[in-house]
């Protein structure tokens, strides 16, 4: 069967100017209206039967673009509608036998056929920027599949810049060994149909449904002879002969994946882990380097597929990662880097924004760029980017650039995706076309290898429009920079860390714990469900030694890193949580509490807080960089003066404030 080349699209396209419909709210409308009309109540099994009505679609958009069959006009029959169907889904069995059983059927009801239609029919889902199949997936499979196994479907504009940034070329041997509903693989499909060949691609996958999905996907608006298997791709012992003929070791030119992620899942399986230098104990040497042990030891699958990529490419191939943010920073992980630059070179690292995956995960992701090679002992570049904005708000909302007065920035009438990752592609390809960076600032920018501190990859770190910043504010001669840690050394401050005493004694006293939560607008906030016993004060009274004029900073927990609150002497006593971190002014003639509590909460040093704090673990934290934090010092002796006369005001007023609100407390209770 000769199918059309319908997709024409070049390779570095990024229109986002069109405006494309918010898939993810479609499908869930449709998943809520068939888990409760129609006369299927399991949601797996609904979730099989979207995929084939969507399969219908999108072989309708293909194969009949002169007559839609795909269609529920207003004045037909549900019956009528769902016949048509039916007959659709036959042509698509015909179509595509070794994707669909001759035995399989559309089972849904007349009524929610023609419902489910009348949603999708006006849509060009073949054409549209979102990744149609994926979006349905999560939808009505849920949360169950993805989150417990660590699977997020990759959003379609990660997809294109990773695609624009490793440039697969005609002929090339491509994989994604961990493909879901394909995604990838689809787009090298795209951007290289009208040309004169196809590039060799593969994919593997260990569930069974995304394996079945991806099979079709790929028949449907791929080339039809893509090879998509299912099994574990980190246990390639247990692969079936033909799996193994077809998928060897270096023999591709290309990976891109987003493999599972997340902190509960582990591969333990010895037989697996013997094959990974990565599923081996490292242990540190006192050279600070790390050294491979002969002991096995459980890892996280993310880890393992950054050194299957590499098995799998040939010398020179190049390829594509989502990872973790926490690999990029962890001290933990360290041994990770010093095998990656062994092995290869890093070509890129983008950050990603926390909503990139919402709203099926907050983790907080990056994209790493590698090319397979040994010779390594050379610095190099290293291309770097942070995104911002990737299409879509938290809720999975798609927002569009916006000007100074809030109107819609338009293109052509029409508005225009707030994203970051086109420019952050154009500007890769700009390095590699010129050498140079024009216009460096954070969607692109170069850092060396010979510069990254402590085997710290994460772009922010590097981010050069704070130092840009920085170097503007000390030359006009209004400001003496100086860090945290120069500060302590001349022992003008001292920062010590609080304490953690136990959930058991909340609730059981008077005294207040302090948690992050707790600090608000240069306030510490009581809770009393949070009080503790007066003994259990005593014991770390002497310990943190809390007096009138210390700042408290938030040091670790989401988002609150980088709050401040200053201990007034209606704080009499209170015990502070170990996420938290008491700065004392040592010699406030030179350096008031005041001043140090201003300089904190500048833009310009929020912004590094921000910069340097890295998600460890768990948790986010800002850890021993709240040390390398910049503060801008004033000069001008009036700039001081009024700093130095507003901020007692201010605190003067929420003294008074709390004083009258526990006062008045105070008197209700005796009434």
């Amino acid at each position: 069967m000769v199918r059309k080349n319908y997709m024409t699209k070049p390779l570095d396209l990024f229109t986002t100017t069109l405006f494309p419909p918010n898939l993810p709210e479609v499908f869930k409308q449709i998943y809520y209206y068939l888990y409760s009309n129609s006369n299927i109540p399991r949601a797996e099994r609904l979730g099989a039967e979207m995929i084939r009505i969507l399969f219908c679609r999108i072989y309708d958009e293909i194969h009949n673009r002169n007559g839609k069959v795909f269609i529920a006009k207003s004045h037909e029959s549900e019956q009528e509608v769902s016949n048509r169907t039916i007959k659709l889904f036959e042509k698509v069995k015909e179509a595509y036998p070794d994707v669909f059983d001759k035995e399989e059927k559309i089972y849904l009801d007349d009524k929610s056929i023609k419902y489910v239609i009348e949603k999708l029919q006006n849509y060009a889902l073949v054409e549209t920027e979102r990744d149609v199949i994926s979006e349905a997936f999560q939808a009505f499979w849920g949360p169950g599949l993805r989150g417990e196994k660590g699977q997020f479907f990759t959003p379609r504009n990660i997809v294109k810049m990773c695609v624009d940034i490793l440039n697969p070329k005609l002929g090339e041997k491509v994989i994604d060994p961990a493909c879901g509903s394909g995604g990838f693989l689809v787009e090298i499909l795209s951007c290289l149909k009208g040309k004169e060949h196809f590039c060799n691609v593969y994919g593997i996958d260990k569930e069974t449904d995304l394996v079945k999905i991806c099979k079709a996907y790929m028949a449907i608006v791929g080339d039809g002879h893509a090879n998509i298997f299912c099994a574990d791709s980190l246990y390639p012992e247990f692969w079936a002969k033909e799996m193994k003929r077809e998928i060897e070791d270096e023999s591709f030119d290309v990976a891109l994946t987003n493999p599972p992620f997340g902190a509960k899942i582990f591969i333990e399986d010895k037989r697996i882990l013997k094959n990974y230098k990565l599923g081996h104990e490292w242990i540190k040497e006192p050279s600070n380097k790390w050294k491979i042990t002969n002991s096995l030891s459980e890892q996280v699958p993310q880890i393992l597929f950054i050194e299957r990529c590499l098995q799998l490419l040939k010398p020179g191939g190049r390829m594509a990662i989502v990872l973790p943010d926490g690999v990029f920073g962890n001290p933990s992980d360290r041994y990770v880097w010093q095998f990656i630059l062994e092995d290869a070179k890093i070509l890129a690292i983008v950050s990603l924004p926390p909503e990139t995956f919402l709203p099926s995960t907050h983790t907080k992701t990056s994209v790493l760029f590698l090319e397979k090679t040994r010779n390594n002992d050379k610095d190099y570049e290293i291309f770097m980017a942070i995104a911002n904005k990737v299409g879509h708000d938290k809720n999975g909302k798609i927002i569009f650039k916006m000007d100074a007065k809030d109107n819609y920035i338009l293109d052509n009438r029409n508005k225009i995706i707030d994203d970051d990752l086109p420019p952050i592609a154009s500007k890769y390809k700009e390095l590699v076309e010129k050498g140079t960076i024009h216009q460096a600032n954070h969607l692109g920018f170069i850092g060396r290898l010979s510069e990254i501190s402590n085997y710290v990859f994460i772009p922010s770190y590097y981010d050069p429009e704070i130092k840009q910043k920085l170097k503007e504010m000390e030359k006009t001669g209004k400001y003496r920079l100086i860090t945290i840690k120069e500060l302590v050394e001349q022992g003008l401050i001292s920062i010590k860390r609080g304490n953690e005493i136990g959930s058991r004694y909340y609730g059981m006293g008077d005294v207040p714990f302090v948690r992050t939560s707790d600090i608000v607008n240069w306030e510490i906030k009581i809770d009393p469900v949070k009080s503790i016993p007066e003994e259990v004060y005593e014991k770390y009274r002497r310990r943190q030694d809390i007096r009138e004029n210390d700042i408290l900073l938030v040091a670790d927990g989401t988002f609150l890193i980088g709050r401040t609150a200053i201990v007034t002497s209606f704080d009499r006593k209170l015990v502070i949580q170990s996420h938290i971190r008491r700065m004392r002014c040592l010699k406030p003639e030179k350096l008031h509490p005041y001043l140090l509590l201003y300089l904190l909460n500048t833009e310009i040093v929020q912004r590094q807080i921000e910069e340097k704090t890295f998600v460890q673990a768990t948790i986010s934290t800002i850890g021993e960089r709240l040390y390398e934090i910049v503060l801008p010092v004033p000069t001008d002796k009036e700039i001081i003066t009024k700093i130095m006369n507003d901020i007692p005001e201010i605190i003067k007023m929420k003294v008074e404030a709390r004083r009258k609100m526990e006062n008045l407390i105070r008197n209700g209770k005796e009434v």
